[in-house]
């Protein structure tokens, strides 16, 4: 005998049923801030009365006052970074996803191709660099490259298994239709692919930050990557934290940004229908 859902007992009595209330959406929207805020204020506390020396770990006001006196320093080096990182993720992203394009139809061009990009996958930075500024010069071009180096290979991968990961119903039902293998590929390949590749660039955005400022580092190159040098060679842990503080609010709001592109494209798509 069937029991009614009103009838099955509540495994969470101190939760209501009903829609959440403005209240508590707003005390769920402030959790975060809160924890955050007593994290901080914790941090500073220990910091003052531990009398722990700047140098070794500032204070959080130390690292805002550090942030508001010279924020052209911070922003110019940002800029310079982040040209840099978005760039070397566009060069990646074209060419990766035109390589795996043509990987996904052809499993020899697959298996003949998969090692070269794979090689540039365990290819060590530190190694490859010095040859990008013989080849290049000390311009943004080898932060580039170094960050499209470093994003190709997750993008590649995904857009391969994107193009591939098709429903078999539909693409008989095309084939029987008499289509094309480019219609096949605009109307059913590249719309599957599409969550794969931005969940590919969901990664690769804070990677190619991290690309751009590590090649900053080998060559004391403008941006973030050379404000942290100085600022460690001269011990100045406020900088260092704010640099550190600038380039985690970069890699968010890119994130962001991509996860907004994403929601207004695939609103089609069953994982963003209802939210």
């Amino acid at each position: 005998m069937t029991r009614e859902v009103s009838d099955l007992p509540d495994l969470h009595p101190g939760v209501s049923r009903d829609a959440a209330t403005p209240r508590d959406s707003l005390i769920v929207s402030l959790l975060p801030v809160l924890v955050f805020a007593a994290i901080l204020g914790g941090w500073e506390a220990w910091v003052r009365l531990a009398q722990v020396k700047r140098y070794l770990l500032p204070p959080p006001s130390a690292v805002v006052i550090a942030l508001v006196e010279e924020p052209m320093r911070y922003i110019d080096a940002a800029v310079t970074s982040l040209s840099a990182a978005i760039g070397g993720l566009l060069f990646a992203t074209v060419g990766a996803f035109a390589l795996g394009v043509v990987m996904a139809h052809s499993r020899a061009l697959e298996r003949a191709l998969y090692p070269p990009a794979l090689l540039l996958k365990v290819m060590p930075i530190v190694a490859v660099y010095p040859l990008f500024l013989i080849w290049f010069g000390f311009g943004i071009w080898p932060r580039v490259l170094i960050a499209a180096l470093i994003t190709f290979f997750p993008v590649l991968v995904n857009t391969v298994i994107g193009l591939r990961s098709i429903d078999p119903a539909a693409h008989d039902f095309l084939r029987a239709l008499h289509a094309s293998r480019s219609q096949i590929f605009w109307r059913l390949r590249l719309p599957s692919s599409l969550p794969y590749l931005f969940a590919a660039l969901r990664i690769c955005v804070p990677l190619s930050l991290v690309g751009a400022v590590v090649a900053e580092f080998l060559s004391g190159a403008s941006g973030m990557g050379q404000l942290i040098l100085v600022a460690n060679g001269d011990f100045d842990t406020p900088a260092l934290f704010g640099a550190v503080i600038v380039l985690a609010g970069l890699g968010v709001s890119l994130t962001v940004g991509v996860s907004y592109v994403e929601r207004r494209v695939l609103d089609w798509h069953d994982s963003y229908r209802g939210t």
